[in-house]
């Protein structure tokens, strides 16, 4: 997956939109391939990684992609998942996986993002006078 420069202001454009419906925290990591057996795994690793488990209502949510390997996963930390059903993702991941399946990443990064957005501000509303706690931007592995 490779996205230009202007594609990745439009998805970190779209994290921010999202971020202001919701008091959570999104973010996007993107690699080349998982070294891991198990995608939930890398996934899981990367998001302590990053520190997302830092966040004051453990709201955090990272969309992670392994490129070479056409893998991703969606993970939400313990603040999501004490409030949400098991298949509280599955229509953020469906939104993905449409573009995707298209060769459309950006736009699928963007789908996945607005759908995430949308999903937390019913548990996660946003909250006046709330603190960007994760950096918007991109991280590459």
């Amino acid at each position: 997956m490779k996205l230009s420069e202007e594609q990745q202001k439009s998805v970190v454009e779209a994290i921010k939109k999202a971020e202001k419906l919701t008091s959570g925290e999104l973010k996007i990591h993107i690699e080349k391939s998982n070294p891991t057996a198990s995608v939930e795994e890398r996934t899981l690793e990367v998001f302590h990684i990053l520190n997302m488990q830092e966040t004051q209502e453990r709201n955090g949510v990272l969309i992670y992609i392994a490129s070479e390997n056409r893998q991703f996963a969606i993970y939400g930390d313990e603040g999501i998942n004490k409030k949400v059903n098991a298949d509280f993702w599955e229509t953020t991941k469906s939104a993905i996986l449409i573009h995707f399946k298209a060769g459309q990443f950006a736009e699928g990064l963007m789908a996945g993002i607005t759908q995430a957005g949308e999903q937390l501000a019913k548990h996660f509303p946003y909250q006046r006078g709330d603190v960007n706690e994760l950096s918007d931007d991109i991280s590459f592995g």
